[in-house]
This record gives C-alpha cells, sequence and structure tokens, in this order.
C-alpha cells in the first residue's frame, strides 16, 4: 500500500531554514509527480508546490516562491523541501502528497513552527 513519511519539522526562528522529507513507498515513486501541502490551525489545506517524475518541472504557491525549493531523489524514493527565510505565516502541518486519478494520499504530517 502507499506509504508517505514526512520529517524534518521543527521549531525554527523567522528567517530561519528547515529541509523536510518524504519517504515514499508502495508505488513507483519515480513515476509519480509529487506535491507538498500544509494546513495551519484552523484552515483548509493550502497547496504549496509541486515537482514533476523526472523533476523537469516545478511550480510553487505565490507565498512561498523564492523562499521553498522542492526536489527529489528517485533513487532514495525521496521527496524534499527546503524552507529558507520562514516567515510565521509558514507555521502548519506540512504533508507530501501523492495523486493517482481520483485518489490523494498524505502522510502522517510534520509539524513546522515558526516563532521568535
Amino acid at each position: 500500500e502507499v506509504q508517505l513519511v514526512e520529517s524534518g519539522g521543527g521549531l525554527v526562528q523567522p528567517g530561519g531554514s528547515l529541509r523536510l522529507s518524504c519517504l515514499a513507498s508502495g508505488f513507483t515513486f519515480s513515476r509519480s509527480g509529487m506535491s507538498w501541502v500544509r494546513q495551519a490551525p484552523g484552515k483548509g489545506p493550502e497547496w504549496v508546490s509541486a515537482i514533476s517524475s523526472d523533476a523537469g518541472l516545478t511550480t510553487y504557491a505565490d507565498s512561498v516562491k523564492g523562499r521553498f525549493t522542492i526536489s527529489r531523489d528517485n533513487a532514495k524514493n525521496t521527496l524534499y523541501l527546503q524552507m529558507n527565510s520562514l516567515k510565521p505565516e509558514d507555521t502548519a502541518l506540512y504533508y507530501c502528497e501523492l495523486r493517482q486519478g481520483t485518489a490523494k494520499y498524505w502522510g502522517q504530517g510534520t509539524q513546522v513552527n515558526v516563532s521568535s
């Protein structure tokens, strides 16, 4: 079955950096486009970034453009999100996402708290 395990979150000060990881299994990761989604308390999910299967295409939400970088290592079945210049409004639970047809798969998420 599909498994997505996020890690790398934590508490950072504004302006700091974190790198999130998502270890994937149960599907052919190297053939799958992937995304990062986040959810702040009391709010709905917000799409953050997406990457094509070969990493040739990447896209970002306007709110993170220029600060976040999505990448992947297909040999390790791992998706990454490098987050720089973090802001308090980046505080959220971050999920990696696989979409297969109408199905959406999320992991357990990793918490990012940006606070002084």
